[in-house]
């Protein structure tokens, strides 16, 4: 399935940038253009998963692995050659591993930003909950103003309201309605979270590394241990958050050129 997607950079080095679950392609963006500045040789993909923005929406029993899929086809067809390197934020980045897994030989490396291969627990799962208000929403308003009313009064913040209506389309009506299957996308979050993904560590020729946010806590002090015995190095950004692309960008390019 080919995915919605958008290019930044001229260069020939393979790249694909994978946003978080409820986000799309344009949620790194900025990551994207700084980084291609500072690295002219790359040529950066942004698509928007299967089931996010305007990609397709997800089929019945979706997994990590045919979201995998979808990314692998479009990066092809969008013409990026070579082996990939694949930089994930939170979910993106267990696509990214499975990617690694179902197709080793069109992964070259996989990066994880604020994510690890363990099985994400419903209670730590910050998507999760903000999935949970989302449903609980209708599925049309008026306008955006009454939609994010609706938002913010079951318990999310407004900035997180905002981001979230970047998802609304207008209706023949002339409402506004949710882009995506709100349920598709419940049911493949607990798939998804429920996937244990140490497998793409251990694989021979596994290149993998991982930075967190000092304020998260999707990557445990016990995951990172075992990443690094595994051969993953891991680095903390001390002031940022799960959104460590957005908390301290300068910081997180700084860690990501370290490679080269």
């Amino acid at each position: 399935m080919i995915l919605e997607s958008f290019q930044v950079g001229e260069g020939t080095r393979p790249t694909v940038l994978l946003h978080g679950f409820l986000g799309t392609g344009r949620n790194l963006r900025s990551l994207a253009v700084a980084w291609s500045k500072a690295d002219p040789g790359r040529r950066f993909l942004l698509p928007d998963l299967t089931g996010h923005g305007t990609s397709p929406g997800l089929p019945p029993g979706a997994t990590l692995g045919t979201v995998a899929g979808d990314v692998v086809e479009t990066a092809r067809a969008a013409g990026l050659t070579g082996p990939l390197e694949l930089v994930g934020h939170s979910m993106g980045g267990r696509v990214s591993l499975a990617a690694s897994l179902r197709f080793p030989e069109e992964v070259a490396s996989v990066t994880l930003l604020d994510i690890s291969p363990s099985l994400i627990p419903t209670a730590i799962s910050e998507s999760g909950k903000v999935l949970e208000k989302l449903r609980e929403a209708p599925a049309s308003a008026p306008d955006r103003r009454t939609m994010r009313a609706e938002l913010t009064g079951r318990g999310l913040s407004g900035p997180m309201a905002d981001w979230l209506l970047m998802n609304l389309m207008p209706t023949p009506e002339g409402e506004v309605r949710w882009r995506f299957d709100r349920e598709a996308l419940a049911e493949f979050h607990r798939r998804a979270n429920d996937e244990d993904l140490w497998a793409a560590l251990s694989r021979p020729g596994a290149k993998v590394r991982c930075i967190r946010g000092g304020r998260a806590y999707y990557v445990r002090d016990a995951d990172a241990a075992r990443m690094e015995a595994l051969g993953c190095p891991v680095a903390t950004l001390p002031d940022a958050g799960h959104y460590v692309h957005v908390d301290a960008l300068e910081a997180l390019l700084d860690w990501l050129r370290q490679d080269g």
